[in-house]
């Protein structure tokens, strides 16, 4: 019961992650990166979730660091999990380049 609850004030069956109302700390970062840049937040992005993280990554600002490409440690961690379950090690290039490791996931899922 509690489930159809939920399926109903979410409107349908299907995942509705993009729905979910956007959290304190996502909406704290992107007012501090609007604030930075003098933007604005358009409207539709304070909304839901998924539109408020895109606005994020398309205006955020670029890291200079040279360990700005690294992949992050979620990411290490998941694929070291995967490598111990499959079997098969981890290029050493993944460990330097997060593309690297995105596309070596991807491929070993």
């Amino acid at each position: 019961m509690a489930q159809n609850m939920r399926k109903a004030a979410l409107g349908g069956t299907s995942n509705d992650y993009h729905l979910l109302p956007v959290t304190d700390r996502q909406m704290r970062y992107a007012r501090a990166i609007a604030q930075k840049s003098a933007l604005e937040i358009p409207v539709e992005a304070q909304h839901d979730r998924k539109s408020l993280s895109d606005w994020i990554s398309a205006h955020k600002p670029h890291d200079p660091s040279p360990f700005a490409n690294y992949p992050t440690g979620k990411q290490v961690a998941f694929a070291e999990r995967i490598s111990r379950t499959k079997r098969r090690p981890i290029p050493s290039e993944c460990f330097r380049d997060r593309q690297l490791m995105s596309r070596w996931i991807d491929h070993n899922k």
